[in-house]
């Protein structure tokens, strides 16, 4: 008896989930191809791809029946849950897909019934005289189902459901009570026909097989308890469905030969215990399929349209209204009745039946993908009460996504192409609607938590040739003085990482943190306009002292700790000189390498020359001055530049000292060439450090030279105001031993101890 649906739905139980679930996944193909799969891949193959099968539709089912426990499931089926897990785009463009699949399914399944009456054609060309052919049963059908679906609806479909399940049951015990006629005793598992078909042609014609599982959540919006009946009726057919294929694959293998299998189509009605009930059965399985799915696929776009998801409002609003009180999907139903003859009229099942498994392999695929983000990114919103497992739902999205190109890789792109082209315009006509942002940002927020977590575990005290930077730069002046920025970002562009914090001076109060708030945008924004890859962050306190104490002891934004700071200072104003070593003195404190750069009006000039200089005072600098050089050189902008290095040192000590520093650059592999490595006899009694600077380098477009702690504290920064004629100079001081290369003994004496 028809049950009478009320506003919310006709309240259904579990049952005609299972039912619908059941009916269509042990349909069409079980009774006509399944004797052509052991035919051309023998019983081990068959039973493969019935497990490769069902290691796609398992992990889909799961991901449905844990989402379904998570979200007020409503009308729409397997859409609703995409929609609104992946957001309306996503959901749209996949929904669309689902409904078409879902269309064409019903196209598919009474193609198939139709076949069921093919026994009955010579019978009926014998007394008449007239071969009837496959269209004259197939379109008549698809009249009659759609009228009976326009008419009555859900609940006459539900009541059908047990009727046809209950007659399909009887023909699969008549199947396994039966015997053939030539029983075959089989030693060769793998035995198949003679040049037998590919397996992934015959994986393409099997699969659709399994993908009925999903038919019974279509039914959401007419379910009392959609969380409960979902997941357990959804489950169950799975599981059924696999355990019979299996069978029946073994049941083939020791009943008929694999030329007798693939002779025939109706194999089955050769071993049933009673040979016209496996028509009767097919006739059964394909109709209740075909009940099972136009039932679904007119609520998916009924969904779809209430969604708005097309663009023309007009046809929302046609789609998506109902009939009466009970809001049956007609109008839905009539659009896709034309689709369903259409495909029809085509007559082919293998044609038909690779075309549904390209876009149910997208539906799955995508739904496994949901359920394996919503794992990964660890929303707190997401709470299941059914919980599958992540790596379940990451093998059944590969599996899907692989097994496309596997089967037919032109149809596969060619279902690629048509997602990504309706996903396009749907967001052309949605703008500012797409929230699969927020996943992927919980994805990306997980992924990078669990990261610096398993860094700082294994983390142990770097070699000194494994050095990167990770520095943090801290001014006043972000956006009146870009020279600091512009520096952090060379640093940062490949070989490091770059945090860039705005001091902000007085206390935190609303007006400061409002401030903060203002000066953050703006920096995003100047971070966007450069293409910098650094992280921005403003910090308020009550001094530039006090500033630098709390920011040398935040951790790495990167996941690597922080092991450097860069000040910066004006070089036609000097008066910043007193804070900056302040916060020398607090770096120190940590074993921070400090730099500070003096910049100018040139601003690092064309980008390309880079001086450095190294003195006897340098030996603990030299290191980090070269690698600097060689990592602000790995930037575009300054890859037409070259780096020259003048060896300061006096003349007894100068060749041996030169020749050090050419094997060192020769082993650490850094491009300065022979030529560019200048040997300057100093005699500091002759002259001074400042005059030799400036004589060589009052061009250069960015000087590095290295600077002692305890000699700016004691000249008060004197050091830094020098060199007048220079432009654009980083000084540098090493508070970590870098080296560019391990030399023999060291590398002698670690592979000792290992």
């Amino acid at each position: 008896m028809a049950r009478q649906k009320s506003s919310k739905g006709y309240g259904f139980g579990t049952a005609p989930v299972y039912l619908a679930a059941i009916s269509t996944i042990l349909g069409a193909i079980l009774f006509l191809r399944f004797g052509y799969a052991v035919a051309h891949t023998g019983m081990l193959g068959s039973i493969l791809i019935v497990l490769i099968g069902h290691a796609i539709t398992i992990p889909t089912a799961l991901a449905i029946a844990e989402i379904a426990t998570n979200l007020k499931v409503e009308g729409g089926g397997e859409y609703f849950i995409i929609s609104r897990s992946f957001g309306p785009m996503i959901g749209g463009t996949i929904g669309i897909s689902l409904y078409l699949s879902q269309t064409i399914s019903v196209a598919f399944y009474i193609i198939a019934f139709s076949q069921a009456f093919i026994p009955l054609f010579d019978w009926i060309e014998i007394k008449t005289g007239f071969m009837p052919q496959i269209w004259m049963v197939s379109l008549p059908a698809t009249g009659l189902l759609i009228i009976l679906m326009l008419k009555k609806g859900a609940g006459i479909g539900v009541s059908a459901l047990w009727v046809v399940v209950g007659i399909l049951a009887i023909s699969l015990v008549f199947f396994f009570l039966g015997k053939s006629s030539s029983p075959v005793l089989r030693s060769d598992l793998f035995e198949t026909v003679k040049d037998p078909d590919e397996f992934f042609k015959v994986f393409a014609i099997i699969f659709p097989a399994f993908t009925g599982m999903t038919a019974g959540v279509g039914l959401s919006g007419d379910l009392k308890n959609p969380r409960k009946s979902i997941p357990l009726g959804t489950l169950t057919a799975t599981f059924t469905g696999m355990i019979i294929y299996i069978l029946i694959v073994v049941k083939f293998t020791y009943s008929m030969s694999p030329a007798d299998l693939a002779a025939d189509q109706f194999a089955m009605s050769k071993i049933a215990l009673w040979g016209p009930i496996i028509p009767i059965g097919l006739a059964a399985a394909t109709i209740s399929s075909a009940i099972g799915s136009i039932l679904v696929a007119p609520r998916t776009l009924q969904a779809l349209a209430g969604d708005r998801v097309f663009p023309v409002l007009s046809l929302n609003n046609f789609l998506k209204s109902g009939k009466g009180e009970s809001n049956e999907p007609t109008n839905a139903t009539l659009f896709s009745s034309i689709i369903i003859v259409v495909f029809v009229a085509m007559g082919s099942v293998d044609f038909v039946a690779q075309i549904i498994s390209m876009f149910f392999m997208i539906t799955y695929g995508s739904l496994c993908l949901v359920s394996f983000m919503e794992h990964f990114a660890g929303n707190p919103s997401y709470r299941p009460t059914f919980h599958s497992r992540w790596y379940l739902s990451l093998i059944g999205a590969l599996a899907c996504f692989i097994m496309m190109f596997q089967m037919s890789p032109a149809y596969a792109l060619l279902a690629v192409v048509s997602i990504v082209l309706i996903y396009l315009s749907l967001k052309r006509l949605h703008p500012g609607q797409d929230d699969l942002s927020a996943m992927v940002k919980g994805v990306l927020f997980q992924l990078t938590r669990n990261l610096q977590v398993i860094i700082q575990k294994r983390q142990s005290q770097e070699t000194q040739t494994r050095w990167r930077p990770s520095f943090i730069a801290i001014s006043s002046n972000s956006f009146t003085r870009l020279a600091p920025f512009d520096l952090l970002r060379w640093i940062s562009h490949y070989y490091g990482f770059g945090t860039f914090i705005h001091f902000i001076k007085g206390s935190l109060d609303q007006e400061t943190q409002q401030e903060s708030k203002t000066k953050l945008d703006q920096l995003i924004t100047q971070s966007k306009a450069s293409d910098a890859g650094i992280y921005v962050d403003t910090i308020i306190s009550p001094s530039f002292k006090t500033a630098i104490a709390q920011i040398v002891q935040i951790p790495g934004i990167s996941g690597m700790e922080n092991n450097s700071i860069l000040f910066e200072f004006d070089k036609d104003d000097p008066g910043e000189i007193s804070d900056i070593i302040d916060g020398c003195n607090f770096a120190t404190v940590v074993d921070f390498n400090v730099s500070v750069l003096r910049s100018s009006e040139r601003h690092f000039g064309y980008k390309q020359r880079i001086h450095i200089w190294l003195t006897p005072g340098d030996y603990r600098n030299a290191g980090l001055m070269i690698l600097l050089a060689y990592i602000i050189m790995g930037h575009p902008e300054w890859g037409n530049a070259e780096i020259e290095l003048f060896a300061a040192f006096g003349e007894k000590e100068l060749n041996r000292e030169v020749a050090k520093l050419n094997n060192l650059i020769s082993q650490g592999r850094i491009p300065i060439s022979d030529k560019n490595v200048q040997k300057i006899p100093w005699n500091k009694r002759l002259k001074s450090y400042e005059a030799l600077v400036s004589e060589h380098s009052e061009n250069a477009d960015l000087v590095i030279m290295g600077f002692s702690i305890n000699k700016i504290v004691e000249e008060k920064g004197e050091f830094f105001k020098r060199f007048t004629n220079v432009n654009d100079i980083l000084f540098v001081r090493a508070g970590q031993r870098i080296a560019i290369e391990e030399d023999y003994a060291e590398k002698k004496e670690n592979k000792k101890e290992s």
